[in-house]
């Protein structure tokens, strides 16, 4: 397994470096034999402390998991604990939908970019006024190749709210994301004009 530990505001010591590497390969084996990479971060936040974890399956398909706690153990313990139970789940669905793609879903660079709201940037004439947001950060990410089944897997073992990919059987760019009522929806831009 590969694995990152990384420490924002606090220096990661060796025990503590220790307990994460073994927790993770102990959770992480429980479901999968491959490696799996990883990138755990611990950040003080205050008097709390936050862990953020990310797994890399084999099939190209990204777990996460975030917790917050008084101490760094609590925080790490709680995440792994998350993390495992959305590998269980998604460990399920592959056995229930016999869908075992056997090499990783190929990736596509794409940007992120943050809006701050109520920021100066040109402006639209149709645009009403103070509604001009700039960007103030921008993030490059990677864009998977799923069917629509994978994707909505993936965004039901996260805690993301919704989740952009490459329609693998269509090959436009599509959309998953979580609806008000608890479902999740599809948006399908070719399907929306009505394009064929």
């Amino acid at each position: 397994m590969k694995l990152q530990i990384t420490g924002r505001n606090l220096d990661i010591g060796d025990a503590l470096r220790a307990h994460i590497t073994d927790r993770l390969e102990q959770v992480a084996g429980k479901y999968f034999t491959a490696p799996i990479d990883g990138r755990v971060t611990l950040e003080k936040e205050g008097v709390e402390f936050r862990a953020e974890c990310l797994v890399h399956v084999g099939t190209g398909i990204e777990l996460e998991a975030r917790a917050h706690a008084n101490d760094p153990y609590g925080a790490v313990d709680t995440a792994l604990e998350k993390l495992e139970k959305r590998l269980r789940r998604y460990k399920r669905r592959l056995r229930d939908h016999h869908t075992n793609r056997r090499e990783p879903a190929p990736s596509f660079a794409v940007s992120e970019r943050v809006i701050e709201a109520g920021a100066e940037t040109d402006v639209d004439e149709n645009e009403p006024e103070g509604l001009n947001p700039v960007i103030i950060a921008e993030t490059r990410a990677n864009l998977q190749e799923l069917t629509v089944g994978e994707a909505v897997m993936q965004l039901d073992i996260s805690d993301r709210s919704f989740l952009v990919f490459r329609n693998g059987s269509e090959g436009r760019i599509n959309v998953v994301y979580r609806r008000g009522d608890g479902n999740i929806g599809w948006i399908d831009p070719d399907f929306i004009t009505g394009a064929n």
